[in-house]
This record gives structure tokens, sequence and C-alpha cells, in this order.
């Protein structure tokens, strides 16, 4: 029996909820158990006390425990989500958006998780841009800046599905900037500790082989087939919605088609997080990254579910 920890549930996990409902741990013999992690932040140290064995999460939190311990020893071993699932969503049109532009407007960005706007500001960055520049809402959550939007206290939200979508279908958002535009940016890995990789290699290979076989089922399926797969883990959610969802979020290329992590995602986040101060030293790639497990199941080639 493995414990595998949900980070927190979001639309932008679904392949993790589809391996799940596609049975792929049964056929790949593993028993794996989910529970929900009581704070996002505190994942990592779940697997490192021993009360579960493996967590999804981003590898912004592996950058900071690798930055404070040179010698952590909790590493990824598989990707499922390669780019990053945020939107800028604005009030009005915008659809010449130039990151040279935000300056000009009042953001609500992500205030739920770092990530996001570690990767935002590099983004201001990269485009000449320096952050400090951006007018920013006070802080809130991501629900309470949708209904900013709405009222029209700011001009430009970051959020993701299905608030985004939301936001669009009520015609009061619209799209400006899908951040899975940029290209790779690692956001959601299979971690655990090394010596779990050692001690039970048979079962992270299991599991990785059991993903592999979810994205390829994925990359099959149409956003509708895959709502209907993965329904009943968002009870509260209009099947019509996460549908939608699943197909913008499919289109935009987040979901990875193998379970290889990209060396350039690592980097392009890493590099995010130093930029911004979030961590002090360049973190490489194997420090953090044990692809072992993701390479033999692609040799392997098992089929789609």
């Amino acid at each position: 029996m493995v414990t595998l920890i949900e980070n927190f549930r979001a639309v932008f996990y679904t392949p993790f909820y589809a391996a799940f409902a596609l049975k792929a741990y049964e056929a790949e013999g593993v028993e794996v158990r989910m529970e929900t992690s009581s704070d996002a932040a505190k994942t990592l140290s779940t697997l490192k006390s021993g009360a579960g064995q493996v967590s999804w999460g981003g590898p912004m939190r592996l950058l900071h425990a690798h930055d404070d311990d040179p010698q952590c020893d909790v590493v990824s071993f598989c990707e499922v989500v390669g780019r990053d699932p945020f939107y800028l969503v604005g009030r009005e049109p915008n659809p010449d958006f130039r990151m040279s532009t935000l300056p000009d407007c009042t953001l609500a960005e992500v205030n739920e998780v770092p990530t996001p706007w570690y990767c935002l500001q590099h983004d201001l960055r990269l485009a000449g841009v320096d952050p400090v520049t951006v007018k920013r809402a006070p802080g809130a959550g991501m629900a309470d800046n949708l209904e900013r939007l709405r009222r029209g206290e700011v001009d430009v939200i970051q959020v993701f599905e299905p608030l985004a979508h939301d936001a669009v279908a009520q015609g009061f958002g619209h799209v400006w900037y899908a951040a899975a535009s940029r290209g790779p940016a690692s956001y959601t890995t299979f971690n655990t500790t090394r010596a779990f990789l050692e001690r039970d290699g048979d079962t992270a290979l299991r599991m990785t082989r059991a993903i592999y076989r979810t994205q390829q089922w994925i990359a099959a399926h149409d956003g509708r087939a895959l709502a209907e797969v993965v329904a009943g883990y968002f009870p509260d959610l209009p099947a019509a919605t996460l549908a939608a969802c699943c197909e913008r979020y499919k289109a935009s290329g987040i979901w990875n088609t193998e379970p290889l992590q990209q060396r350039a995602g690592v980097e392009w986040l890493r590099d995010a997080m130093l930029a911004c101060g979030a961590i002090r030293r360049r973190i490489e790639f194997d420090e953090l990254s044990d692809m072992r497990w993701a390479y033999r199941a692609l040799r392997e080639a098992p089929p789609s579910m």
C-alpha cells in the first residue's frame, strides 16, 4: 500500500485523478491510497515523517527544500504538469496584450500559493519590466479577486480554471494571457525521498507506468471524455464547465504526454525563483530530479488505459 499525498484539489491536477478513475494503478499491480494534505506548504514534511510515501506538488517546494538544505533527499521522479496552468483575465478585451503594458493596469495576483507570482514576475523581467512597477491590489484569494474583477475594482486577475472559464462565460472577463504559452515551466511532479526510490524502486516504476498509461489515454481523448472520467472528484462543478476547462487545459499543453520531467522547465522555474530572491543558489536539475523510472517507463512502452 502506497499513501499518495494530494497537494490540494484543483482542475489542473486532473491527470492524477484520471489515473485513479481509470484504474491505472490496479492495472500496474500497485495499491495506491490518496490522502489530501492538511497544508500544501507542509506536504514534503509529510514524506520526510513517513506519514506518506509519495506526494504530488510543485517543484517550487523542492527548490525551496534544497535551497534550505543541500543534503535534502526529496526528489521528483515523474512529471505530470509541465506548463503553467494560470491565466491573466482582464475586465476589457485585450487581444494585443503585451507584458510590457501590465504596469498600466491594477493587478490582483494569486495569493494562495507563491509559484504563479514567481513566474509572472519572471515574465515581466524577461519583457524588460521591473515587477515593482506593477500596481498590485491588496492581497485576496482568487475567488474574491474574481468578484473584484466583476465589480470593476481591478483591471486584471491571475487565476486558474474554473475561475478563468467562469469570468469569460459570464461575460465580464477576457483571457489576456495563458501562462502555458511561455513554454516549459515545471509545475507538478511525483515527489518522494531517495530512500524510498532505492528501497521501493519497483513501486515507483509501477506508479510511473500508471501515469504514462493515463497520459496516453488523455492524449487520445477530448476534454469532454476526460471530464466524464474525473467528474466524481469535482461534485460541485457543472459537467459542461469541467469539460470546457479540461479542453482548454489540454489544448494549452499543460499536461505532459509522457512522464519525463523537462530540464528546461525546471531551470526556468529555478531562474524565476532566483531572480525574485525566493532561493539563493543555482540548484542543478539532478539535485532534485531522478528520472530513471520515467526513462524506463518510456522504454517499456506500456499500453494506454
